[in-house]
């Protein structure tokens, strides 16, 4: 594998999470239909995680479809839905060879049966790989997520198996969609916007936060390679001063 700028690979995030944004734009500036656009980012897909796992990183979860997302024109959705099944379907083949593992979070229920059964078969048949996670947000929102975090929280209070002052950090990380899954070191946002648009609010509290103009059809591994650059330039404190993360 050639890199070809200097790059850490000590020193990489372990978890990277993406806002894929820009599809329905970059296909209007080519005066073509946004699921032109879709489609087009959908290789921009298979890109990034072949180098995560070139490279080494651990957990990729790219958000795929927003909780919103269904407010779209119908057309839309239904196109939308197409392209995931069928970039499951033709994927399985790509995770299993590569040591891919599926996942998914979001509220599963409201994707159409046909695609939540080819999501099922792949998150099933790849659920022994480790060479990378990827972990796909669909029909995701990270309020909805939160809200049902406090509701099963608020059951176990109800049924004597928990008082409210056992609740901490930790117990509602435990209860959210990413439970077991290592917080994002870094979260890239591409398409121009400088937003989280409701995407792993709680565990994004200290990622690094990358935003770049680049559509999301357009990035590609030396985008995503830039990006890794950026983040080994910056330094971590976690509320530390830096002299303090330096004193030896």
């Amino acid at each position: 594998m050639s890199i070809p700028f200097s790059l850490d690979l000590h020193r990489l995030p372990e978890h990277v999470a993406i806002v894929m944004d820009g599809n329905g734009r970059w296909a209007e500036r080519r005066h073509k239909p946004r699921l032109y656009g879709h489609r087009a980012g959908a290789d921009s897909v298979r890109d990034i995680v072949e180098i995560s796992r070139e490279i080494g990183i651990k957990v990729l979860t790219l958000y795929a479809f927003s909780s919103e997302n269904w407010n779209r024109p119908a057309t839309e959705v239904s196109g939308l839905m197409t392209i995931l099944s069928s970039y499951l379907t033709s994927e399985l083949s790509r995770m299993l060879k590569n040591d891919i593992r599926l996942i998914s979070i979001g509220d599963m229920m409201k994707l159409p049966e046909q695609v939540r059964s080819v999501l099922q078969e792949s998150i099933e048949k790849t659920s022994g790989n480790s060479s990378l996670i990827l972990n796909l947000a669909l029909s995701y929102g990270s309020r909805n997520e939160m809200v049902r975090a406090v509701q099963i929280l608020s059951e176990k209070c109800v049924r004597g198996q928990l008082t409210p002052g056992e609740i901490s950090s930790q117990t509602i990380s435990d209860h959210l969609y990413t439970a077991g899954i290592s917080d994002p070191d870094l979260l890239i946002r591409t398409g121009g916007e400088a937003r989280l648009s409701n995407f792993l609010l709680w565990q994004a509290s200290y990622s690094e936060i990358y935003f770049t103009d680049v559509m999301w059809p357009d990035f590609k591994r030396q985008q995503f390679l830039e990006a890794i650059a950026d983040f080994q330039n910056r330094e971590r404190r976690f509320g530390k001063t830096g002299a303090q993360l330096h004193k030896k």
